[in-house]
């Protein structure tokens, strides 16, 4: 019977997997049979420091990859490392609504954060959230993810998107020269980098809630230092929404 071979944890003196490891190719053919399960590679994370490696250089990179690949590929062009080590936000971020808690970024209300099934990322979407002279930067965002009957707050909605080369792009150099002051205490809950507050920066274009069909007066979101974006929004009843649409 041939064996096969196995690896030693190097990472942690404390580790508990004293009797070695699987090879990572092993591992990688488990999780393509798996079709790369987000949950069960977030729960190979948390056995030990070398499977956390392991999952934030292969199999987050994979999950990506196989869940959007057109956006994926638009985002790595050019000569972009918006996603460099940054597999395992950018997974989160596609499958993940991050709510909000009082006294935090969006401090009026109370949703706990869940994982989303499936979420459509659009980049022509993206050109509504930037100002006119900003509208050359790429950026995906998502649908709004609908959490209804929130009492006094009405029907809320989460987006989240990510920029393309943001180290360069338009929106980060006018954030920088407007002297934008980034979030004294929370950060981004994809990849824990600081945040700067579109609202506060005034930089909001009136194009974002038509998009959403959300009130005006009722959008926020915020821009990590990373290029990951989030942000609330009160959802106009049908109606009023199908309205606004046609008025675009």
């Amino acid at each position: 019977m041939i064996l096969t071979k196995q690896y030693r944890c190097i990472h942690s003196a404390s580790c508990q997997c004293t009797k070695g490891h699987l090879s990572e190719d092993v591992i990688f053919l488990v999780f393509h049979n798996l079709n790369w399960n987000p949950r069960l590679v977030a729960t190979l994370s948390c056995v030990c420091k070398w499977f956390d490696d392991l999952a934030k250089r292969v199999l987050w990179k994979e999950f990506c990859r196989t869940r959007a690949p057109k956006m994926l590929q638009d985002l790595q062009s050019n000569g972009s490392h918006i996603v460099d080590g940054n597999w395992r936000a950018l997974g989160k971020l596609l499958i993940y609504c991050s709510g909000c808690t009082k006294g935090g970024l969006f401090n009026s209300i109370q949703i706990p954060g869940h994982f989303v099934y499936q979420t459509r990322f659009s980049r022509t979407s993206g050109k509504s959230f930037l100002l006119p002279q900003c509208r050359t930067d790429v950026l995906y965002v998502s649908d709004p993810c609908e959490h209804l009957d929130q009492g006094e707050e009405g029907d809320v909605g989460f987006f989240r998107g990510i920029f393309k080369s943001f180290a360069t792009s338009k929106v980060r150099k006018m954030l920088i020269n407007k002297g934008a002051k980034l979030h004294p205490t929370e950060v981004c809950p994809y990849c824990k980098a600081k945040l700067w507050s579109m609202l506060q920066a005034e930089m909001i274009p009136q194009s974002a809630s038509l998009r959403l069909g959300s009130y005006d007066d009722c959008i926020e979101y915020y821009v990590c230092l990373n290029g990951h974006m989030l942000g609330i929004c009160t959802l106009l009843p049908l109606s009023d929404s199908e309205e606004a649409s046609e008025l675009r």
